[in-house]
């Protein structure tokens, strides 16, 4: 699996790691019942501490993403609709966030921002 993490950002690993997999999981590209890397596998790929990769499974888990098979490793559960669209809702919620921050920065008005999305979402 390819996860790529960046060791300079302010974002702590293991959330990295569980962002990119509910990403893949969202996109189809892992599917119910993929088994994903075992944490020590996934450790050393990254270079980074099994327990890290540990916690971001363990997190995974119990947001409903995954489930672990004691001995043979952790596995992609059935899609959870709701959850995914959550996810989503939540990951344009931020970007909105920092469009909201830039406009006022640049000193937008409120109807300014909502013509140019208005005008953006008829594209």
């Amino acid at each position: 699996m390819n996860i790529i993490i960046n060791t300079a950002s302010m974002i702590p690993i293991y959330e990295q790691i569980m962002e990119t997999i509910k990403q893949k999981i969202s996109t189809g590209e892992l599917k119910e019942g993929d088994a994903l890397p075992s944490v020590r596998a996934l450790a050393k790929d990254l270079k980074i501490s099994a327990l890290t990769v540990k916690k971001a499974y363990d997190a995974l888990e119990e947001e409903g993403f995954t489930a672990t098979v004691h001995g043979k490793g952790s596995y992609v559960r059935a899609a959870n609709k709701a959850a995914i669209r959550e996810e989503r809702l939540k990951e344009i919620e931020a970007e909105l966030s920092r469009v909201i921050e830039k406009a006022r920065l640049y000193e937008l008005t409120a109807q300014e921002l909502t013509e140019l999305f208005q005008i953006l979402m008829e594209a």
